[in-house]
């Protein structure tokens, strides 16, 4: 399986599946939840509505609407407190689960977010050591290409850096 860092905007990936850093609600939010939503169009939160929520760590998937995606996998990363409150095992089952829905769903392309670096403050560079580690050791079914789209320019160089030591 192929894992690339990229730098842009995720709403713009064509791909199988993208994945939406949600809340617990999955009614939508700021940051890149906000961004999913308002491309995808209000269908989206239609069916979020019928998911009842999600768990922190968990993962839904559903359609991507207007989104150059076939699907959203939403999933919801651990608010950062000391590292001292399961929040490293919870961001690692984020990334686990999504790898695995992906692959239920025959998707040979995911893009990922920094998954819990916005608004929830994880650490970026510890994030990334998980969000890579976590996929590297995933043994997929489907996917051939796992793409982590990074918003800005710091958060790319941190994540290209990752992928260099664990080359």
């Amino acid at each position: 399986m192929e894992i690339i860092i990229t730098k842009g905007d995720i709403t713009e990936i064509k791909c199988d599946a993208i994945v939406n850093a949600a809340n617990n609600s999955l009614l939508g939010g700021g940051g890149v939840d906000g961004a999913i939503h308002r491309k995808a169009g209000p269908e989206l939160l239609k069916e979020c509505r019928t998911l009842g929520g999600c768990a922190t760590g968990d993962a839904k998937i559903t359609k991507a609407y207007h989104l150059p995606a076939k699907y959203v996998i939403h999933t919801v990363g651990p608010v950062y407190r000391d590292g001292h409150h399961d929040e490293a095992q919870l961001l690692e089952s984020c990334y686990q689960r999504c790898l695995e829905i992906a692959d239920e769903y025959n998707c040979h392309h995911l893009a990922f977010p920094s998954i819990s670096t916005g608004a929830y403050r994880y650490p970026i560079l510890a994030a990334a050591k998980i969000a890579v580690l976590t996929i590297q050791n995933y043994q997929e079914k489907c996917l051939k290409k796992v793409e982590i789209v990074c918003f800005d320019d710091y958060t790319y160089s941190i994540y290209k850096k990752v992928m260099e030591e664990k080359k």
